[in-house]
């Protein structure tokens, strides 16, 4: 089970902390955990993945703004969300893939950048 936490509304410049909590998955039991966004009319965007073994990866629209991080110990997926933008409001999802190619979500949480 994967659910999210820390939506909400921050104004442009601002930043947010979303969190994933993470049951029934070790970091041993999936390829890559991740973070997804989707806003109305929109496809799906990854937006940071973090492989079983470290290795990140960003979607170039927040490359330098966000950073994913993992405690493993705590079972929690972490998206620091810095200069946040209008164009990062969406539904923020965290995800998981195992390694027989099974994918995991979380119910989402809403990011809302306005003035």
């Amino acid at each position: 089970q994967l659910v999210e936490s820390g939506g909400g509304l921050v104004q442009p410049g601002g930043s947010l902390r979303l969190s994933c909590a993470v049951s029934g998955f070790t970091s041993a039991d999936y390829y890559a955990i991740g973070w997804f966004r989707q806003a109305p009319g929109k496809e799906r965007e990854r937006v940071a993945t973090i492989t079983s073994g470290g290795i990140t990866n960003y979607g170039d629209r927040v490359k330098g703004r966000f950073a994913i991080s993992r405690d493993n110990a705590r079972r929690t997926l972490t998206l620091q969300m810095n200069s946040l933008e209008p164009g990062d409001s969406a539904v923020y999802y965290c995800a998981l893939i195992d390694y027989r190619g099974r994918d995991y979500w979380g119910q989402g949480t809403q990011v809302t950048v306005s003035s």
